[in-house]
């Protein structure tokens, strides 16, 4: 059975691109608004949460916030996405210079989301909201030295946050193939 994941859209340019990798990953895949979220997410084994158009910190997403709180499925955030976990979850954010491009990002290998990387990674990133303080409950699983929080994860591993786009390279799809099977058990 192909696991069944919510993609929900928060005005990224990459929706689609988000949409199609699970795809092909083997999944069965809903996209939906952010502000037309279903009423629970219980028929989904995971959600992922697309960069946004408004930045977390000056969009309303608390009706995706009370999803996240409540839904007990495993969740990955991509860049936007991470913001509004790391937001919802007490942890800071910063603007400064923008940054795009392919970036090496350094992740803990004894960490089960990374069994098909190295311990150096290139990820696509575009953004200029940085994550300052680490949100309550959760630890740093991949760092850079001009971004010291590029992805997150809860302490009980549901929750995951990249502030890179693993959609656009080929790293960033082995972090999503496991992060899909991660979810599906």
């Amino acid at each position: 059975m192909s696991p069944r994941v919510l993609v929900v859209d928060n005005g990224s340019l990459s929706t689609a691109v988000l949409r199609r990798r699970f795809a092909e990953f083997g999944a069965d895949v809903d996209v939906t608004p952010h502000h037309q979220l279903p009423p629970n997410a219980r028929r989904y084994q995971a959600v992922a949460l697309t960069g946004t158009k408004i930045p977390a910190d000056r969009g309303d997403y608390r009706t995706l916030i009370d999803l996240l709180r409540e839904c007990a499925v495993p969740v990955l955030g991509v860049c936007g996405g991470m913001h509004i976990l790391g937001l919802a979850h007490g942890g800071a954010l910063v603007r400064k210079g923008g940054r795009v491009g392919n970036h090496v990002v350094n992740v803990n290998v004894g960490d089960d989301l990374f069994s098909y990387v190295g311990p150096e990674v290139k990820l696509f990133q575009r953004h200029t909201l940085y994550m300052t303080q680490v949100p309550h409950g959760f630890r740093v699983v991949g760092w850079s030295d001009d971004c010291p929080i590029e992805i997150i994860r809860s302490e009980d591993g549901r929750l995951t946050g990249s502030q890179a786009h693993l959609e656009f390279r080929g790293d960033g799809h082995r972090i999503m193939r496991r992060f899909l099977e991660l979810a599906a058990g």
